[in-house]
């Protein structure tokens, strides 16, 4: 609720300690689903972070095993949990402390003695990461608590005191869903690992569909959100997809079957499509694999195959988003448990943008049954497949370069502009070899064919490839451009320029093309560099990262692979500084967990290179760890493009060339085209949520540009949570952002009766 007291603008380790007193946290990964248990890839960083974070505070954290039952069970399955017994388990796959159906929690018995065993314990703080049914289990696990009490004095399996001591039980949901079907957050945790494990399966399926001139059909699971389908065909490029949200249109087989035909002439030799096991027609019919291969391969003879990918989507090795949110979300569920009152609803902390949020857990739940159990028809916006093929032209000639150093997902970006633009009417031409190739000439035509199968190539097709797709480079070029329309009055024409970097230092953007997959990259690596030290003991690696001056790619990597610390040049360091950094190693060499990882960005500082660290912590390390030096360099630039860099380009590149028409209209005068107004020259940029056009201009007083980087960087504030995960005392964590919660109901526009 807005108005919603919080703690204090920032924690520090003793005043959490001080709020949270000797109160327990209980930790389980619950599943009450009668068919099957709950589990998602990148609950293990969740778990780890609720952990820490809640020992850090000063409070005793237990594992709940086997979610729910292990509750009512009790006894060995209600452990202590300590700081080691966390260590090494953020790349593991599934939840190490276990999930299983649990019948007995639905009865008032079961939760008599799951509260029985919470009593004796002293837990009185639950952290539950589930579904809406497991989340909705613990909100009446919470609001019967007294009664529950009441009961087990009145049985005498508690004493008055045990009950006085226990009085009430402050509950705090993370949601973990492939299926990203949750109200509330933009992403939950598991999501984009799954996404990993289709795009893997496309990928694979795609070259030998390619070989042998077939046509694919996959379905991926869905049962009520189509999300994961959507996203899938955006990213692969498929011919067709089918979502439970959006049924076919009526004749929908003879559409597709056009369209299948429509590529083939255009000298494609495959055709995917992707179904959502949900899929469903007009008619509430389900629209099966098996139903689609026998319409294609029957009516047009194609060689046509159907893979169900089923539960190999679950499963897996985290990737750097869902460690990332699993970390986020468990620092602020412990942040969540030290606010909480008797009169505090039960809340879910979730995604929205960049920032954590906590919205009440059954309002969000609400919400999602409500829509679980409705059929929404949504209506496509988008026109008709005979005009997708057949456009009118425009006499609009729109160009893309590409600027600076190439990264992935950048022809994902080119592929969805250059289709749009054709959809448009306009002529889309390719600019080679950067300005140089614009100022000597080299511009070619590209058409519909030329982009096909794009989505999932790594770096930049249009060697070195007005659309600028570009690291910082292209900003600063734009910005000369827009300064020389004073001078060139054919300049003055629109211009957008999308973030393409993997070091994410474009001012007036969040997020750039190439990012996640430059992180998923280093987190892997460091992945194996850990699992290579597996059997020696006593060691410490040090990573250099790229990223120039800008520190992204090092902190969050470290938080992704569960680094001891990151150097970066936004954070200044000093020697006693690493002073400090040796002595917390030499201390951890005498726990459980005999392995240390530091991570440094390119740029961080001049004097403390890389080279020198390794000599530092080599000398300092002596007799206590040895040490060992990688510098990644540019295998972080290469490999095939994630999920979201994939989706995120084809966003960027279909949103600019929408822009870019709408803008050359309006710039359109006797004539010709005259576009000299700051806003006619914009940085296409995700802010928090949404993709937003800001003028180049307007972001110079945000820009750094001796450093190239932008001067407010969001993520800074997840530096703490690093630290913090990683043991060290007195650290400052801003909380201002997440403390407030907001009514969903009142945002989704719904009433009492789930009336819209």
């Amino acid at each position: 609720m807005k108005g919603h007291s919080k703690m204090c603008s920032y924690v520090t380790q003793q005043n959490a300690t001080d709020l949270l007193r000797e109160h327990a946290i209980g930790m389980l990964t619950a599943g009450i689903d009668v068919k099957q248990p709950f589990c998602a890839t990148g609950m293990n960083a969740a778990v780890r972070a609720t952990v820490r974070m809640g020992i850090y505070t000063g409070a005793k954290v237990y594992f709940v095993h086997e979610g729910y039952q292990g509750l009512v069970d009790g006894g060995d399955n209600i452990k202590l949990a300590t700081w080691e017994s966390v260590s090494m388990m953020l790349h593991l796959g599934g939840t190490v402390i276990g999930s299983a159906r649990c019948m007995d929690f639905k009865e008032k018995w079961g939760r008599l003695k799951a509260a029985c065993n919470l009593v004796k314990l002293g837990i009185t703080n639950l952290c539950v990461i589930g579904g809406d049914g497991s989340l909705t289990g613990a909100n009446q696990f919470r609001s019967e608590w007294s009664e529950l009490l009441a009961d087990l004095t009145k049985g005498g399996k508690i004493s008055a005191e045990e009950a006085k001591r226990s009085s009430h039980l402050n509950i705090v949901g993370m949601v973990g869903s492939i299926d990203n079907d949750f109200c509330g957050t933009d992403m939950t945790i598991g999501t984009d690992s799954a996404l990993h494990r289709i795009i893997e399966v496309v990928d694979a399926i795609t070259t030998t569909a390619q070989s042998h001139q077939r046509t694919f059909i996959l379905e991926v699971m869905g049962r009520h959100c189509g999300y994961l389908a959507l996203v899938t065909a955006l990213a692969c490029g498929a011919d067709w997809v089918f979502i439970p949200e959006m049924p076919p249109e009526e004749n929908w087989e003879e559409h597709l079957c056009k369209r299948l035909i429509a590529q083939r002439e255009r000298g494609s030799r495959l055709n995917v499509i992707i179904l959502a096991e949900g899929a469903q027609d007009r008619n509430q019919k389900p629209i099966t694999c098996d139903q689609v291969k026998n319409l294609v391969s029957k009516k047009l003879g194609f060689d046509t195959r159907s893979t169900i990918l089923g539960h190999v989507q679950r499963g897996g090795t985290p990737s750097a988003f869902d460690r990332i949110l699993g970390s986020r979300m468990g620092v602020d569920a412990v942040m969540a448990l030290l606010e909480a009152t008797p009169e505090t609803p039960a809340c879910v902390v979730s995604l929205s943008g960049n920032m954590a949020v906590r919205l009440p857990l059954m309002e969000c739940v609400q919400v999602v049954r409500l829509f679980a159990h409705s059929v929404v028809h949504v209506a496509p916006k988008i026109h008709p497949l005979s005009l997708l093929f057949s456009p009118s032209q425009s006499n609009i000639n729109i160009a893309i370069i590409n600027v600076g150093a190439p990264c992935a997902g950048m022809n994902a970006a080119v592929r969805a502009a250059v289709r749009v633009g054709i959809i448009q009417g306009h002529q889309m031409l390719a600019v080679h070899d950067g300005f140089d190739g614009l100022a000597n000439g080299q511009i070619e035509p590209i058409i519909w064919a030329q982009v096909g199968g794009w989505t999932g190539k790594g770096g930049s097709n249009l060697v070195q490839m007005l659309m600028p797709l570009s690291p910082c480079q292209a900003y600063l070029g734009g910005l000369e451009l827009v300064t020389a329309r004073e001078m060139y009055e054919e300049l003055c024409i629109p211009m957008v320029v999308i973030p393409a970097t993997v070091s994410n230092n474009v001012p007036g953007s969040d997020f750039s093309i190439g990012a996640d997959t430059a992180l998923n990259t280093i987190t892997m690596t460091c992945d194996r560099i850990k699992q290579s030290a597996a059997g020696t003991k006593r060691r410490v690696f040090i990573i250099e990262t790229m990223g120039g001056y800008c520190g992204y790619l090092a902190t969050m990597a470290a938080l992704s692979s569960g680094a001891d610390d990151a150097y970066i040049y936004e954070e200044p360091f000093h020697i006693r500084d690493l002073e400090l950094n040796v002595e917390h190693l030499i201390e951890k060499m005498k726990t459980s967990v005999k392995r240390g990882l530091i991570l440094r960005n390119s740029n961080a500082n001049e004097n403390y290179t890389t080279q020198f660290l390794y000599n530092l912590y080599s000398e300092e390390g002596k007799g206590t760890f040895d040490c060992r030096m990688n510098v990644l360099g540019h295998m972080q630039q290469g490999g095939t493009p994630t999920p979201f860099d994939r989706n995120f380009g084809t966003k960027m590149g279909s949103k600019s060339v929408l822009w870019l028409t709408d803008k050359l209209k309006e710039c359109y005068r006797h004539g010709r085209i005259f576009a000299n107004m700051p806003d006619s020259a914009c940085v296409l940029g995700m802010k928090k949520r949404s993709l937003v056009f800001q003028p180049l201009a307007s972001l110079k007083d945000d820009t750094d540009f001796e450093h190239r980087i932008p001067k407010t960087e969001w993520w800074l504030k997840l530096r703490p949570i690093l630290k913090i995960l990683a043991k060290y005392d007195t650290v400052e964590m801003d909380t201002s952002e997440v403390a407030a919660m907001e009514h969903v109901i009142k945002k989704t526009g719904l009433v009492k009766g789930g009336k819209m």
